[in-house]
């Protein structure tokens, strides 16, 4: 193989990983901001869950608080009932009985009030916390959306670099021979996206291994597409 067609196989691979690590920075950040959108999504309905457990609470609450106002209505009643009776009674003995019923009837609306004012105390303290949830939901809301538009937008330009990217990156595989493709695309792979690196005063910069005299010579003839025997990546000579 000529010299000219190693420095220029070399400048190809060279760009390639330069386009490859570009695809693989947006594809990480893009990866990073669809993630940051399931968890701002996630903690729109977390809020969404508690609001809606709260506003089950209140109805709960409210409809607790209907029953109690139609049991006080009914032994209030009662009570009216049994007073009316008062006057037309003949014996001492009912007499007494319906003072008690009636007294009884009292002691019971009483206990119904106090429960009812235990109620309106729970509703108003259930529905303050509810209503900073409501704001607290209606921020978060703001923000994801806020939020969502900049990262979609970062979405949609990362898109276009990334076709831009792919249109570059196929036209230079297809000017490099099968072979060293298919050995650069092992190499991305198991080297962490790191297949052509540089020969710097006789040693590999991927893997900080002095070269062999004779293969650290060869870079300079250019004779063939040198590997570093450490670690297998594509290497060239610093400065070329």
């Amino acid at each position: 193989m000529e010299a000219t067609d190693v420095q220029e196989q070399m400048r190809l691979l060279k760009q390639l990983q330069d386009i490859d690590s570009v695809v693989a920075s947006i594809s990480h950040d893009r990866q990073q901001m669809q993630q940051e959108l399931g968890t701002l999504d996630a903690e729109v309905e977390r809020i969404g869950a508690m609001v809606s457990g709260l506003q089950e609470n209140l109805e709960g609450l409210r409809a607790e608080r209907r029953e109690l106002e139609q049991a006080l209505s009914q032994e209030r009643d009662n009570v009216v009932r049994a007073e009316s009776r008062l006057p037309s009674i003949k014996t001492q003995k009912e007499y007494v009985a319906v003072l008690k019923e009636v007294d009884t009837a009292k002691k019971m609306n009483r206990d119904i009030e106090e429960r009812i004012k235990g109620k309106d105390e729970e509703i108003g303290a259930l529905d303050q916390e509810k209503q900073e949830k409501d704001r607290d939901l209606a921020g978060q809301e703001e923000q994801v959306a806020a939020r969502r538009r900049e990262i979609e937008t970062s979405l949609a330009e990362m898109d276009n670099t990334l076709a831009t990217s792919e249109k570059e990156r196929s036209e230079f595989l297809a000017q490099i021979p099968l072979t060293t493709r298919k050995r650069y695309q092992l190499l991305m792979k198991r080297r962490g996206g790191t297949a052509v690196v540089e020969a710097r005063q006789g040693a590999c910069q991927g893997c900080n291994m002095q070269l062999p005299p004779q293969v650290y010579n060869s870079l300079f003839r250019q004779e063939e597409v040198m590997t570093c025997p450490h670690c297998n990546r594509l290497i060239f000579l610093a400065g070329e």
